[in-house]
């Protein structure tokens, strides 16, 4: 973050509720400033009532230390990071990283210095990698790779919706939701910290987002990502490295084995090496200030991206006309019936019974009795080959499977540590699934008729293949 810009910034001032505590957190916080500031600024607060909500101060009564708490330099610098593997992310930093508290940015110098995130390391980290994706889902490219690929999609068309403005909006709410999950973290880890300064972050942030002021620009929100990224990417490889370490343990429990000693030890080495170079040793209060900074540039980036709407809470166009997978909670289970139809028409041959059962037993109510009352009627054609009835499914499977995958894979990114820590960081650089590309805004009853025809075909391609069988055995 440029050093110029966040010099511009107004600085945060947690008010205190009496003199004698505002008076007492000046002297503790910066040992340097001069008691007849602490008086003024006693006398000032004494002006105002205090309503709980932390605000910006008009002058800036604390002075910077001299000593203002860093990040270590050594634990963000990148010169070393390849030869442990890195990866893409830490890459594209550079080696020349400065510290997370350099700046003047919403925290004040004299910030409390907490102990270290120590366990929260992980849980942080996951709340990192959500604002992470979400400002990368809002980045111009990802935007063009929105409106031209994702909302044009056959799949989005065919079971959401073809308005794109409607699509749009939906998006936008979608992001909203992000925001909010995301800015929700950050007011549980604020009230957390040991600083005041970061309670109550909730009122403050419903109050300085009806301002519409911007603190950071597009290329310093991303700077500032990046440097809680490395962070991230730190927690990660402990994060692995305690489970391997714990298994170890366990072996050398059981087994006894002498030979496992010098692992154990290289590991232990690498583990206190882990923890000084990730979250694990970093305070709270060190990364709160970006954190806010981030979700009050997401707000702004929204309003920008989607425009600034008050009414994107209720139903959106004829959404509330039918029902849609994700609110009624069955986005994945229709996702699995989808990926079981196909694989029972990628095999060769037909699978075994159980396997069509367990895809019968699997169906929803309505799509059984309408499969009930279709198949008493229904008549295979006899000159289609099972090359002619897979092409056929196919072209619907063909734009259905992915959006099954991807709903799949959407689901499987929450939890306490989300995705990255079940696949060694892998972190999509374009900001994730979105919703649209999945079930999750599907039209229930459109879902419903493809599945349907999907059976009736799968029904067909059953005969096919026992007429071709029994033709091969006589």
């Amino acid at each position: 973050m440029a050093g110029g810009s966040n010099s511009k910034r107004p600085h945060h001032v947690n008010r205190a509720t009496d003199s004698t505590n505002t008076q007492q957190g000046i002297i503790e916080g910066n040992n340097l400033q001069p008691q007849t500031q602490v008086q003024e600024r006693v006398t000032v607060f004494d002006q105002h009532f205090y309503d709980g909500i932390p605000c910006f101060a008009d002058v800036c009564f604390l002075h910077k230390s001299r000593s203002i708490s860093k990040v270590s330099e050594v634990s963000l610098h990148l010169g070393r990071a390849g030869s442990i593997g890195c990866g893409m992310v830490l890459d594209t930093i550079g080696s020349s990283i400065t510290s997370l508290n350099a700046g003047n940015g919403f925290a004040s110098g004299a910030a409390i210095k907490g102990n270290g995130i120590s366990i929260l390391a992980f849980e942080v980290a996951n709340t990192i990698v959500k604002g992470f994706n979400l400002l990368e889902s809002l980045s111009a490219e990802s935007i063009r790779h929105l409106k031209e690929k994702v909302l044009l999609s056959k799949g989005v068309q065919n079971l959401i919706s073809e308005d794109m403005n409607e699509l749009l909006r939906i998006v936008a709410a979608d992001k909203r939701q992000e925001l909010k999950v995301f800015s929700n973290e950050v007011i549980r880890f604020g009230n957390r910290s040991k600083d005041p300064q970061w309670h109550n972050l909730d009122r403050y942030l419903e109050k300085i987002n009806r301002q519409l002021n911007g603190r950071l620009s597009r290329d310093e929100a991303e700077s500032t990502t990046q440097r809680l990224m490395t962070l991230v990417h730190f927690t990660v490889k402990l994060y692995h490295e305690l489970d391997a370490w714990d298994k170890l343990q366990q072996d050398f429990q059981r087994d006894d084995l002498a030979v496992l000693t010098a692992e154990i030890k290289n590991r232990k080495k690498q583990i206190s090496h882990l923890k000084k170079k990730s979250l694990w040793s970093r305070s709270l209060e060190e990364v709160m200030e970006k954190l806010v900074d981030i979700v009050l540039f997401l707000h702004l980036e929204i309003i920008n991206v989607f425009g600034n709407t008050d009414d994107h809470e209720p139903s959106i166009g004829h959404m509330s006309n039918c029902q849609r997978l994700g609110p009624a909670g069955l986005a994945l289970h229709y996702a699995n019936i989808v990926r079981q139809i196909d694989t029972l028409v990628t095999k060769s041959t037909m699978s075994a019974a159980n396997t069509k059962d367990s895809l019968y037993q699997s169906l929803p109510p309505n799509i059984k009795l309408a499969l009930r009352s279709k198949l008493p009627s229904f008549h295979a054609v006899e000159e289609q080959s099972v090359a002619d009835i897979k092409s056929e499914m196919n072209k619907t499977l063909r734009w259905l499977v992915p959006m099954a995958t991807k709903t799949s894979k959407a689901h499987h990114r929450f939890g306490w540590l989300g995705q990255w820590a079940n696949t060694r960081y892998e972190v999509n650089r374009k900001g994730g699934v979105m919703w649209n590309e999945t079930f999750h805004h599907a039209d229930k009853d459109k879902v419903d008729h493809y599945i349907l025809e999907l059976l009736l075909w799968l029904h067909r391609l059953a005969i096919r293949r026992k007429t071709d069988c029994d033709a091969i055995a006589g």
